[in-house]
């Protein structure tokens, strides 16, 4: 099913930061692989998104991929976003990708007011479920999941506790997609980035 792409009013101010630059920035203060292969899973999911909503899939790209950097080092709801997007403040990113990230904590109290908002936070839950899911089948590879294995275990409470499913359900919900469809467009944004995600 396809859809009308989200129209937003074009701000004009600071461009996107390259993904070079933001990938340093990441690397800086994110070491661990996990966290690392998070990022890079949701920057996949997010350049989709973009594609599909007709979105700068440059500016949603390197948004997904910075998201989590500050989590490694400042991981409690008291500091994680807000110490990174102080950082990005000051580096002069676009205000809208500092919103974005705000946005995907719901205890920020930053509302998801754009589209790049709005996917950021579906996607970034349902980037850990499905990994996840990857790493239970024989052959550890996002090339044995299908939608259908996702949403068995996304029902399933006892797989992968940590990842909240009331947020991934909202998710869809914000962007006004169903649940299957937006499983199916992530895991197929995760299995083209398999060979980078070593899944």
């Amino acid at each position: 099913m396809e859809h009308a792409p989200l129209t937003q009013p074009s701000a004009a101010g600071p461009k996107a930061p390259s993904r070079e630059a933001v990938l340093a920035l990441l690397h800086e203060h994110t070491e661990t692989p996990g966290l690392r292969k998070h990022a890079l899973a949701v920057e996949a999911a997010m350049r989709a998104y973009a594609r599909k909503l007709g979105g700068d899939e440059e500016l949603w790209g390197v948004t997904g991929l910075i998201h989590d950097f500050d989590y490694e080092k400042h991981p409690t709801p008291a500091e994680h976003p807000f110490f990174g997007c102080r950082v990005l403040e000051e580096r002069g990113y676009p205000r809208e990708m500092i919103d974005a990230i705000l946005g995907h904590a719901t205890y920020s109290g930053t509302p998801r007011v754009t589209p790049m908002a709005k996917a950021l936070f579906a996607v970034d839950e349902l980037c850990g479920l499905i990994t996840a899911t990857a790493l239970v089948q024989p052959g550890k590879t996002l090339a044995e999941v299908s939608a259908d294995s996702v949403l068995k275990k996304m029902r399933s409470k006892g797989f992968a506790r940590g990842v909240n499913r009331e947020d991934i359900d909202l998710g869809a919900a914000e962007l006004g997609v169903p649940l299957e469809e937006h499983v199916d467009t992530v895991l197929v944004a995760l299995q083209g980035a398999s060979g980078t995600l070593g899944l």
